[in-house]
C-alpha cells in the first residue's frame, strides 16, 4: 500500500504546482514587425528605442516587452481586444505575429 500512497502523493503535489509559463513560439518576423509598428502605432508609441519620445502619454514598445506579464499569448489578446484609449486597428494575422515578434525581440534577456 505504501509504494502506491507515495509516488501518487508525489504526483499530486507535482500536479498541483504551479510552473512558469514556458515561452511560446513566435510566429513572425521581427523586421517586417518594426516596419508595420512604425507606419500604424509610431503615432502614439516609441516603437524603436532611437525613435523621438511621442507627445502622447503611451508606454514604449521596449516597456511594453520588458513587463513580466509579456508573452505572445497576451500580446494576441491585447492586439484582437478593444480599447477606450486606443484606435481600432484592424491588423491581418500576418502583421500582427510580426508586431508580436518585434515587441518580443525587443525584450531584456
Amino acid at each position: 500500500m505504501r509504494r502506491i500512497v507515495l509516488p501518487c502523493v508525489f504526483a499530486a503535489i507535482t500536479l498541483a504546482a504551479q510552473f512558469p509559463v514556458l515561452a511560446q513560439p513566435v510566429n513572425g518576423s521581427p523586421s517586417p514587425g518594426r516596419q508595420i509598428a512604425t507606419t500604424i502605432c509610431g503615432n502614439c508609441h516609441k516603437v524603436t528605442p532611437t525613435m523621438p519620445p511621442s507627445t502622447v502619454a503611451s508606454p514604449t514598445f521596449e516597456d511594453i516587452a520588458n513587463l513580466p506579464s509579456t508573452t505572445a499569448l497576451s500580446l494576441k489578446v491585447f492586439l484582437r481586444s478593444n480599447h477606450n484609449k486606443m484606435p481600432n486597428f484592424i491588423i491581418s494575422r500576418a502583421d500582427t505575429d510580426d508586431v508580436i515578434a518585434y515587441i518580443l525581440s525587443l525584450k531584456r534577456r
